[in-house]
């Protein structure tokens, strides 16, 4: 078994609309113009960059677009204010980081990898995703030997999926410590993730209780702009790689986490080297925490790391310090960035071995070359505010995601 990465490829509805309340990055680009072509291409090529590293990569497909059923639902009109009639026009299932919460086969009672798609109930563009993102993990991991897929745990408790839940483990293949981070309410924004939402998905699962930690987010943190965990802190193997404000309690949960793992290895960055809003805003957190093939760390940031002083400081400073991060790879993902999600939010990491996974989500050169002729002749350009709800964009955006699906020879979904 080894670590695949599941990136979302960026549908052709991409567009800005502001729809996330809490999401810094989101709500100051709503109303810019977006380009679909461009920001599903970087999405190809960050992709192609990891595979070329040796790694296993995946990735999962954008869900139909425009949601006629939602807008069915929600009895949308001329006079249905445009922030509803976005939500059924979203992209945001390509932050796949929030497409469930996987547990490696090694973790659970039942020897199989378990994935239970997240509800995402607290923001309306989202809540849609659940289903049709369940029918592609049905698919993809369709070996029930090796496989358990869930139902999302119910809409009372809000669930972000992979976003809030970090693995420690000495090997990916080996067994882990899963550690589970939800915010309180009652804050300026909203605590996506429940408490409650993370213990059912650990007992449905099947994980050893031994083997769980419970911590909660720093309501700072989450005031500040960092809506899921992943804004600011990432783990692999043993290493967590976090601000120094990411958690309510920081000494009580390193010591929680270490009770399960003594193995912990702390990379924590504190706040007069950079600052919570700094991080937040290069999302220098929300990076691929990687182990390559020859075992050594590396940490895949967005390029807005390496243009901010006192983040790429740090960033250079921690490579000269010999420790468990050990190169620090700058990647262009500005267009994910602009609507509030850098690499770690573009993929959902899955323990497994490759040959059980249906291989029409599984990344290879040929197939990353499909992957950009499709986009390149059917992905929108630029999409205005002004174009969203109009029907020659709706068929553009239905064409296109068709043209897809067909090649991969995945009608069904």
């Amino acid at each position: 078994m080894v670590e695949i990465n599941f990136d979302g490829i960026v549908g052709p509805s991409h567009n800005y609309a502001g729809l996330s309340l809490g999401n810094i990055a989101s709500a100051s680009h709503k109303g810019d113009p977006s380009y679909p072509r461009a920001a599903a291409l970087q999405g190809v090529a960050k992709m192609r960059s990891n595979m070329e590293r040796g790694l296993a990569q995946g990735y999962l497909l954008p869900l139909p677009r425009p949601n006629d059923g939602l807008l069915h639902r929600i009895g949308a009109n001329a006079d249905t204010p445009a922030q509803l009639r976005a939500a059924a026009w979203s992209a945001s299932s390509m932050w796949t980081a929030n497409a469930a919460t996987v547990s490696p086969a090694p973790d659970t009672a039942d020897g199989t990898c378990h994935l239970t798609p997240a509800n995402l109930v607290t923001m309306l563009h989202r809540g849609q995703e659940w289903r049709d993102t369940k029918a592609q993990l049905d698919i993809a991991f369709a070996d029930t030997s090796h496989f358990t897929i869930h139902d999302a745990v119910p809409p009372s408790f809000g669930d972000e999926g992979a976003a809030n839940h970090m693995r420690f483990c000495e090997e990916h293949a080996g067994a882990g410590v899963e550690v589970f981070v939800y915010g309180r309410p009652g804050g300026r924004f909203p605590a996506r993730q429940h408490e409650q939402a993370s213990r059912a998905v650990a007992r449905l699962h099947g994980l050893d209780p031994d083997r769980c930690v419970f911590i909660e987010q720093n309501p700072v943190a989450i005031e500040a702009g960092a809506f899921h965990n992943d804004v600011v802190s990432v783990a692999n193997e043993r290493v967590l790689f976090t601000h120094e404000e990411a958690f309510a309690d920081q000494a009580g949960a390193y010591d929680a986490i270490r009770a399960a793992f003594p193995e912990l290895e702390v990379v924590e960055v504190p706040s007069s080297a950079v600052s919570l809003a700094d991080a937040i805003k290069t999302y220098l957190f929300n990076a691929q925490l990687l182990t390559q093939p020859n075992g050594s760390m590396a940490l895949i940031v967005p390029e807005e790391c390496r243009e901010n002083a006192s983040v790429w400081k740090w960033c250079e400073g921690m490579m000269a310090s010999n420790g468990p991060i050990r190169q620090i790879i700058p990647v262009d993902v500005r267009q994910s960035m602009a609507n509030g999600g850098g690499p770690a939010c573009l993929r959902l990491r899955v323990v497994a071995d490759p040959a059980t996974v249906d291989p029409r989500f599984l990344l290879s050169e040929s197939r990353a070359d499909q992957l950009e002729q499709i986009i390149a002749s059917y992905w929108p350009d630029q999409i205005d505010p002004s174009d969203i709800g109009s029907s020659s964009l709706a068929g553009s955006v239905r064409t296109a995601r068709g043209k897809l699906l067909e090649m991969l020879d995945l009608g069904q979904l």
